[in-house]
């Protein structure tokens, strides 16, 4: 009887390892931050939850999502571009409702119809297609954006609301769109691997009767390995009410967004990431 109890115990240990909602990315997903190192406390919202992005059964990236704002604090991948089509299908993240729920992203269809939830439910833990409906001058920004990935898959896993704010219309499609296709292909010229994490500072403002809030800036960070003995990093912020982006170092944006959150010096790649 003891032993069967141990191997239940021990059972449900093991598949809480691999659940989507995690405790910590440094246990779950680290293979998207660069030497295995998240970006530190500072970033914290007061009720988060740290997503290993699971779709099709694999991970694709890592995402610290804000519940009570509903969006993304930011995402984290590898870049690795390839050509494709962009997809169309939107999922959303059912461990956010609880463990018990599937562990790998789903259509709101899919769990309305086959997992016996309500739209409450589903509406209560995190943002759905409902709240980005007729808005005016704003748009579904991805935060780790389907471009950056090489096949239909790991595209299709960037289509979760987890990894979108309510991004200014002009900016999504024009200054932060080149950014993501130019300089970013610019950039990357001679590096082996590109660490990215790409956030978004918590605005005053709401949309979907506030229910998801307006980012005020939206930045991207990349930290890169040339070889084993050299690295580069970049950086970029925008506001998210005009068409610009500013290119900064690691070191400068990190700067920036200790002021703008008024906490803890920020770090977001481990220390061997240049910041000049």
């Amino acid at each position: 009887m003891l032993l069967l109890l141990l191997l239940q115990v021990l059972a449900s240990c093991l598949w809480l390892g691999h659940s989507e909602v995690v405790t910590s990315f440094e246990s779950s997903c680290p293979q998207f931050f660069f030497r295995e190192t998240p970006p530190n406390e500072a970033l914290e919202p007061e009720n988060p939850a740290w997503i290993c992005q699971r779709y099709k059964n694999q991970y694709y990236f890592a995402t610290l999502y804000d519940r009570d704002r509903r969006i993304p604090v930011y995402s984290a991948y590898l870049y690795q571009p390839g050509p494709g089509k962009r997809p169309k299908t939107w999922l959303v993240e059912p461990q956010l409702m609880g463990p018990t729920y599937p562990k790998t992203m789903e259509r709101e269809w899919t769990l309305l119809n086959y997992f016996n939830v309500s739209l409450e439910q589903l509406s209560k833990s995190q943002a759905m297609l409902q709240d980005y409906k007729n808005l005016t001058g704003l748009n579904r920004g991805h935060l780790n954006p389907s471009s950056h990935h090489p096949d239909s898959s790991s595209r299709t896993a960037t289509f979760t609301l987890t990894n979108i704010v309510p991004q200014d219309e002009k900016l999504n499609g024009g200054a932060w769109n080149n950014y993501e296709q130019q300089t970013m292909t610019r950039r990357t010229q001679g590096c082996n691997t590109t660490y990215v994490i790409v956030g978004a500072v918590p605005g005053n403002n709401y949309i979907a009767k506030g229910r998801v809030n307006k980012p005020s800036h939206i930045w991207s960070s990349a930290c890169c390995e040339v070889d084993t003995n050299h690295r580069k990093a970049w950086a970029v912020i925008a506001e998210n009410d005009k068409n610009e982006v500013q290119l900064l170092t690691l070191g400068e944006l990190e700067d920036v967004l200790t002021q703008l959150y008024g906490r803890d010096q920020v770090s977001l790649f481990h220390s061997s990431c240049p910041r000049e």
